[in-house]
């Protein structure tokens, strides 16, 4: 485990002055824990753009495989049914699949495994997309090869990773979907209402999203009307990926808070296999600190087994709030169940590349890219064995109502406040309609993200 921090002291604040008198309360604005639009993140950041790929990176469209994609979903499935104009085929075709290796019907399996073959692409429509990743999966877990195709894909992902390229990434998406936001915008909220008018803030921040949560909670702490709280931010990293791009995150928020005068330190833990490993101690907690853990989609990479305890490790530290961001699928209390695991895995996937087909354009780099992270968890969940998967990550998603009755062994929900849930409200409005704010269901908390009636994303806060 390493530690790393840097600080910003109180007399560099200077830059930041203006932003004092902005507000006469202590309350902040209700546009101030809003993400910044696109290119003033970009702006913000002071970073040049760059290209996601190279020409030779351009997706080229398998026309074989459109055409045969084509001939089926206009002709029918091997049964004999009429599928319609492309009316899912692809999910007909991988149910069956699954249940075949379920059953061990080697002969069905070789024959839909060559089906779903010649029909799939990682460049088609949505299920020739689909067909291919999970394809990708079944191939994997009838032949037994999924953790050496985990370490394939990981090594392969390091080796295209930049700072750049992932910035652009997370910040592009951030732009078309409120897949993120949602919970960046809900959690800072809870979070500044929980630590107002402490002096000395401690965010625990367990995310993959590279610090751009903080930037718009930075510039409302910066508004307050008493004293500007010291900031201390630890960023917890297990990624592999992600903790080679540190250090340049760490220059751009020391120099973001400095701008926005901000007295700010920024701690990194990182060299952890997974979260599971995460002490009290290391985490550097002092007394006179208001603490808050921010988790979002960090609890369903930890074991199954283990979750209860770094739940129970989140207590200890005595925080404020903890406010926790997940994926809203069951991934869990069927991993003993393949058939059941696997709809459910296509169910959110097909949910989550329809979502990325209306948001992006048809060539979109970033789309691709996006696609292309699905591949390594639709395999880990589907083709590697829990207690085998020693590559750091679990992929495990919980429901909302499982994480809440987790989480009430250690904690009790806090409810949003109407001023965070119109802050939510008006971040919706940004983006295309489809989107929308649902209330959780009776003995339920937090606040679900629906896309087109389908919740797909969960936020919720607590508090010993």
């Amino acid at each position: 485990m390493k530690v790393s921090s840097a600080k910003v002291s109180k007399e560099s604040k200077g830059h930041g002055g203006h932003h004092k008198n902005s507000l006469h309360s202590k309350r902040w604005s209700h546009h101030s824990i809003l993400p910044l639009q696109l290119a003033d993140q970009l702006d913000q950041w002071s970073s040049v753009t760059v290209d996601m790929y190279n020409n030779h990176h351009q997706p080229q469209t398998s026309h074989t495989s459109t055409s045969r994609s084509s001939d089926y979903s206009a002709g029918g499935g091997d049964n004999g049914e009429p599928s319609g104009t492309g009316n899912k085929w692809a999910s007909r075709l991988l149910k069956e699949c699954a249940r075949a290796i379920s059953d061990k019907d080697s002969s069905k399996i070789h024959h839909l495994l060559w089906m779903l073959n010649e029909l799939a692409s990682p460049y088609g429509d949505c299920d020739q997309k689909l067909a291919s990743y999970f394809l990708q999966a079944l191939f994997c877990k009838a032949t037994e090869s999924g953790q050496r195709c985990i370490k394939t894909l990981i090594s392969v992902a390091e080796k295209s990773h930049s700072f750049e390229s992932a910035r652009k990434l997370i910040l592009k998406f951030q732009e078309v979907s409120p897949w993120t936001t949602f919970g960046h915008v809900a959690a800072n909220g809870a979070i500044l209402e929980a630590l107002d008018g402490e002096p000395k803030l401690h965010i625990i921040d367990i995310s993959n999203t590279l610090c751009t949560q903080w930037p718009t909670l930075l510039e409302a702490l910066a508004t307050r009307n008493d004293d500007t709280p010291h900031l201390k931010l630890t960023v917890v990293v297990t990624a592999n990926i992600v903790s080679s791009v540190m250090k340049e995150i760490s220059q751009r928020m020391e120099k973001f808070a400095r701008l926005m005068g901000v007295p700010f330190e920024f701690n990194v833990i990182s060299g952890l296999n997974h979260l599971g490993e995460l002490t009290k101690e290391a985490l550097g907690v002092l007394e006179d600190e208001a603490v808050a853990v921010n988790c979002i989609g960090a609890l369903r990479r930890v074991a199954v087994e283990k979750r209860p305890a770094l739940i129970q490790m989140f207590r200890s530290l005595g925080p404020k709030v903890v406010t926790v961001v997940e994926e809203e699928a069951d991934f869990s209390s069927t991993r003993y169940d393949f058939v059941k695991c696997f709809e459910d895995c296509l169910r959110f996937y097909t949910c989550y590349f329809e979502m990325l087909e209306e948001c992006f354009t048809a060539t979109s780099n970033e789309k691709l890219m996006l696609e292309r992270e699905c591949s390594r968890g639709i395999v880990r969940v589907l083709a590697c064995d829990d207690d085998q998967d020693n590559e750091g990550e679990c992929e495990r998603r919980e429901r909302g109502s499982q994480w809440s009755e987790r989480l009430k062994e250690a904690f009790s929900p806090v409810g949003f406040s109407d001023d965070v849930a119109d802050d939510v409200k008006a971040l919706l409005k940004r983006y295309r309609s489809g989107w929308a704010l649902a209330q959780p269901h009776q003995n339920e908390t937090g606040l679900y993200l629906t896309w087109k009636e389908e919740a797909v994303v969960w936020v919720s806060a607590w508090k010993p």
